[in-house]
């Protein structure tokens, strides 16, 4: 199966690298989905966004990310984000809470965080 180069980085830390078979992001111009030898491709990730990642050995791998880019290339993708957490890092009452109770910009970040957390919204 066709593998691709990976890597999930927020402005504080790198959060995940490997090979990937799969990696769907939500931009500014909607959810695209990147497969080994995609056309590069730069795309602006929205506010409050998931990114999915199938790696190679059959997990998958999501992220609650919050603005920045994704960038793929002849080498792979690079999603680089302003700030971003790993599905499991999630705080899930946090998020809630923010939920009802943030301005527009932390809700919005509530949500994407329940969505990479597997919770509904």
């Amino acid at each position: 199966m066709a593998e691709m180069s990976v890597e999930l980085v927020a402005v504080e830390r790198r959060l995940w690298s490997g090979t990937a078979t799969m990696v769907i992001a939500r931009t500014t111009e909607g959810e695209i989905g990147i497969l080994p030898r995609h056309i590069p491709l730069l795309g602006e990730l929205i506010e409050g966004g998931v990114v999915e990642i199938r790696t190679s050995d059959g997990e998958t791998v999501r992220a609650a990310v919050h603005g920045g880019f994704l960038s793929v290339t002849a080498d792979g993708v690079s999603i680089l984000a302003e700030s971003a957490e790993l599905a499991g890092e999630i705080d899930v009452k946090q998020a809630r809470a923010d939920l009802e109770q943030g301005d527009d910009k932390a809700r919005l970040r509530a949500a994407g965080r329940l969505q990479a957390a597997g919770q509904a919204v």
